[in-house]
């Protein structure tokens, strides 16, 4: 086990590529290293298991009715499924609905699974451009959940079940939808604002100085965790965009965060080297942080799965 701190965070482990979509599920800690196509369970001595390998890269994680575990494939656009004997099986293909890689995914109590995507090819285009967030249900059909959205890309669902919440990473935006029994999304709203402008670019972005929010967690209190795409650290924030509080991890940025551990107020980051400043394939500089959280998470009897 690493020791030692980034900023505010413990270490957990380093020594990883990229990792996204860390999930707390029932009692264990799970991530995916996406460059490593693995993806990792966390034992309590913070070493890691690979659960699987994932040639198309994986990154949104969550679990399905019947308990199997949901794998986002990015770069083949695939959601697929971990069967008992440790095949991977294809439960949807989402190329025709996907203009670009996928990204990070929630997973209702149904298994019903709600997955963004990047939208563009960001590494040949720096225009920010809009695309959809998908719903695929548990029979492997595909859906256009809500479009117009600016890479869609950390998801969460209320405890009631009844609100999706999706960060807007480039558009530096929280957007809200009001979520029925079959799992429609109506009623968009904005439920939190960094920035009073738009942006065109993505280094536009990333220069304004507005949070950029990437992976995000609800807390018991309804205030949702938030990794900023642009900054170091995590935010806590409430409905509106008030930061309520912050946490440091040093150099690196937090990209993606879970509440879990023995009480659910274990906040998990997954942090990086910053946005563009390496190419993370060819480095092994990522890492799994915690930091004791003010307020509970949901935990397993939440609305999510994921």
């Amino acid at each position: 086990m690493d020791s030692g701190r980034r900023g505010d965070a413990d270490i957990v482990s380093c020594g990883h590529r990229f990792l996204e979509s860390p999930r707390w599920h029932r009692g264990v800690l799970y991530a995916s290293d996406f460059y490593a196509r693995q993806v990792l369970r966390w034992h309590q001595d913070g070493s890691t298991e690979v659960i699987c390998e994932v040639p198309g890269e994986p990154s949104g994680l969550g679990w399905a009715a019947t308990g199997e575990l949901l794998v986002v494939s990015m770069t083949d656009r695939r959601l697929l499924r971990l069967d008992p004997g440790g095949e991977l099986i294809e439960v949807a293909d989402l190329w025709q609905y996907a203009p670009w890689h996928l990204n990070d995914m929630v997973v209702d109590r149904d298994g019903r699974a709600y997955i963004g995507n990047f939208g563009w090819d960001d590494e040949t285009d720096e225009r920010i451009a809009s695309t959809v967030l998908l719903r695929v249900d548990p029979g492997g059909a595909v859906s256009v959940a809500a479009d117009d959205l600016v890479n869609p890309n950390g998801i969460a669902i209320s405890a009631d079940g009844r609100t999706l919440l999706v960060s807007e990473t480039f558009a530096a935006r929280i957007t809200a939808f009001d979520r029925a029994t079959d799992g429609e999304l109506t009623n968009r709203r904005v439920w939190a604002s960094f920035s009073e402008r738009s942006f065109e670019t993505i280094p536009e972005a990333l220069a304004s100085g507005a949070l950029l929010p990437d992976g995000i967690a609800l807390d018991s209190s309804g205030a949702l965790w938030v990794g900023d795409c642009a900054g170091t650290g995590a935010a806590r924030v409430a409905p509106g965009g008030r930061v309520l509080e912050r946490v440091s991890t040093g150099g690196h940025t937090a990209f993606a965060v879970a509440l879990g551990g023995p009480l659910n107020r274990t906040l998990f980051l997954c942090t990086a080297p910053p946005f563009r400043r390496v190419d993370h394939r060819r480095t092994r500089e990522a890492c799994m942080c915690s930091h004791l959280a003010s307020t509970a998470g949901l935990g397993d009897a939440g609305a999510a799965r994921g």
